[in-house]
């Protein structure tokens, strides 16, 4: 079966950061790392909440030093995200998780611009890049990182919210949100994912979310449900990645079936794939193993990420031509 074409929407930049490329980089910068070998590595990637994998996550970023090193990593991304068949991929990064170990602003967003701006010629995947900011940090450490990027001229179309989800609201964030708004930045959050289906709603409507990444939680809110299905609000779910951090215990457990069947704009994206078991084809085979999904759902799926995607209305129709294409092939 050709690979089913799909827009990535939920991609942590540094959640691509496979075992290899770690230890290449630790070479590379002369960085001595707390595994002996990557089997030693890849024993860490148990995890048992949201926490534990952040914690692997930041430790294992340290290895980014240099502009060169975001732009192997960006590429490493975009070799795969081709052949998984994503045709674009909208990626979010975290600037202060790279300012907190003395990376500088333009090393981090340069090093990924650059591999961007040769995506499309390079590997056919049209891109853009959003800065996302870590809700366990202040607000006020965001809204200054904020402030930079727009002073700079940053190439990012938008921004987002991330991390330690539980214990930090959206609504904590609405200053920064305004901000971005009044520079015409694009707006997406998380939440819903172990935070409470309230966190959705204030993203919503103190933030002003355009779309919301996870939002699984939304499933114990029939009002929510009803809202978002109504406004047709899209919803980025990465299903491996729920499997992983235990927010569902098995993939048969996931509630994307019922989110389609409530007539939800869901759509499968992998998150980071590096630390949770694939890329969108592999969570795209999984679920399709586990629900027989047919290939008019899958193009479903498929099609709402590209009506979901920040494009222009002529590569957006493009791009639906081509998932119906597939569509068609399938019969």
């Amino acid at each position: 079966m050709n690979q089913l074409p799909v827009a990535e929407l939920h991609l942590h930049i540094e959640g691509t950061l496979e075992p290899e490329l770690i230890f290449e980089l630790a070479d590379r910068n002369s960085i001595a790392l707390p595994y002996e070998d990557l089997d030693e590595l890849r024993a860490q990637y148990e995890f048992t909440d949201l926490q534990s994998f952040l914690d692997l996550y930041y430790r294992n970023m340290d290895v980014l030093r240099t502009e060169a090193d975001f732009a192997d990593m960006t590429k490493a991304y975009l070799r795969r995200a081709a052949a998984a068949g994503i045709r674009h991929a909208e990626i979010m990064m975290d600037p202060q998780a790279h300012l907190a170990r003395g990376v500088s602003l333009g090393t981090c967003v340069n090093g990924v611009a650059s591999a961007l701006a040769e995506s499309e010629a390079e590997f056919g995947v049209s891109t853009e890049l959003i800065a996302a900011f870590l809700r366990d940090r202040p607000a006020e450490e965001a809204l200054d990182v904020l402030d930079r990027l727009i002073a700079t001229e940053a190439p990012i179309i938008g921004i987002g919210l991330d991390s330690a989800e539980v214990g930090h609201p959206p609504s904590g964030f609405v200053q920064v949100y305004e901000r971005a708004r009044a520079a015409g930045l694009r707006r997406i959050a998380h939440a819903g994912e172990e935070g409470p289906p309230s966190y959705i709603t204030e993203a919503l409507d103190l933030l002003g979310a355009e779309r919301i990444d996870h939002g699984i939680r939304c499933m114990e809110d029939e009002q929510l449900v009803q809202r978002l299905a109504a406004d047709q609000v899209p919803l980025t779910v990465c299903p491996l990645s729920n499997v992983r951090l235990r927010t569902v215990d098995t993939l048969a457990d996931h509630p994307l079936p019922a989110m389609l069947a409530r007539g939800l704009n869901v759509c499968v994206n992998s998150d980071d794939p590096a630390y949770f078991g694939g890329y969108v084809d592999t969570n795209v085979d999984q679920l399709t193993g586990t629900f027989g999904f047919t290939p008019d759902e899958l193009a479903r799926l498929a099609a709402n990420s590209i009506r979901s995607a920040f494009l222009t209305e002529d590569r957006r129709a493009a791009l639906l031509a081509e998932v119906e294409a597939w569509r068609s092939g399938q019969g």
